[in-house]
């Protein structure tokens, strides 16, 4: 958190958010929404840079600036390592947000990942709107109510 809280105080560090809905993922893909909400980061930042830097091997498209694609990124540069830190932090933020809305999930301790306390969450209260419909587990909780009906 020390290094999110130093990243939010550098006079010279722009920090643009990007997100993309359950609703988005499930249309485009996991993917294709992470490219979007990376498309959304850079837009949300004030300016344009003259270049991104993205971790990984798959390129993203239509994004507004120049980007260069760094496997291992955040290993090796210190701009991906702190966008890194603040995905984390704003990702752990929403998820406690989660957690209060809809206690029993465990979303503050698992962000939503498939542990033995989410699933188990899932089977006692059921599927939010959070959740996404195409994936696996959710799927099977979804027709074996369908099919209970």
């Amino acid at each position: 958190m020390m290094a999110y809280q130093a990243l939010k105080a550098a006079p010279d560090y722009y920090i643009g958010i990007g997100a993309a809905s359950v609703e988005e993922i499930e249309e485009i893909n996991i993917g294709q929404a992470t490219h979007l909400a990376m498309k959304r980061a850079l837009l949300n930042l004030g300016h344009i840079p003259d270049l991104a830097l993205i971790d990984g091997k798959h390129a993203p498209k239509n994004m507004p600036c120049p980007i260069k694609m760094v496997i291992g990124g955040d290993h090796i540069s210190l701009s991906i390592a702190a966008a890194s830190i603040v995905a984390k932090v704003t990702r752990d933020r929403l998820m406690e947000r989660l957690a209060r809305r809809y206690d029993g999930y465990g979303w503050e301790r698992n962000a939503g990942y498939g542990t033995a306390a989410h699933l188990s969450g899932l089977k006692m209260r059921g599927v939010t709107p959070h959740h996404r419909r195409g994936f696996a587990p959710i799927r099977s909780i979804i027709d074996a109510k369908a099919d209970a009906v």
